[in-house]
């Protein structure tokens, strides 16, 4: 959102709303649909100015990614973290997910799968991002995991790191099905089993 400002200076921009905005049109359009005038337009931004304060399509599109996980951050801290049931902080954490995924008029599903790993594959960069966020998340996830091991939820013998991964993939599947247009209920019915998968001990 720009601010007025006086004649003869510089216009100013919030570099959050701006982001914020930006991210927007690609997380709807993805990276290659997305034009410099889409961005201009909802960033309320000229060209120039929109390439001296952001970079190129590219950069803009990375730091409207680092935005988003920021927000995906804080709601691993609400739920998985906040939570000591590890069951109860699952469901609460995929819960919040599939309520992002599906808000609006038009379910988008996650902005990182929905858009970057279409770009990742001409755009090195960004694949090296998509896999860094991939990464974070099984770290944080399997350290949430080992949390329910060392308070008696889980037993020793429990694979955090695999679970985790599998954890994470249930997340993309939401994501996936929610941009498909799945039904609630089968989202939630999805949460309840997929919980119960990645926790289940074996023998």
């Amino acid at each position: 959102m720009a601010v007025t400002r006086a004649r003869g200076r510089p216009r100013q921009y919030d570099e959050e709303l701006a982001l914020g905005a930006a991210g927007q049109v690609f997380w709807t359009k993805g990276f290659s649909a997305t034009s410099l005038d889409d961005l201009s337009a909802a960033m309320d931004m000229n060209r120039p100015s929109i390439y001296r304060a952001f970079g190129d399509k590219e950069a803009i599109y990375r730091k409207a990614l680092t935005q988003f996980c920021r927000g995906m951050e804080a709601a691993f801290a609400a739920t998985m973290l906040a939570e000591d049931d590890v069951r109860k902080a699952l469901t609460r954490f995929y819960r919040a997910a599939v309520a992002t995924y599906t808000a609006g008029d038009q379910p988008r599903g996650c902005m990182v799968m929905s858009t970057a790993v279409a770009a990742a594959t001409s755009h090195p960069e960004v694949q090296a991002d998509l896999l860094a966020i991939i990464r974070d998340l099984d770290k944080k996830m399997a350290a949430r995991l080992q949390r329910a091991i060392a308070d008696g939820q889980l037993p020793s013998s429990f694979d955090a790191r695999g679970r985790a991964a599998i954890a994470q993939s249930l997340l993309h599947s939401l994501s996936l099905r929610a941009r498909a247009g799945e039904t609630q209920s089968r989202l939630r019915r999805l949460i309840r089993d997929g919980v119960e998968m990645v926790l289940c001990c074996t023998a």
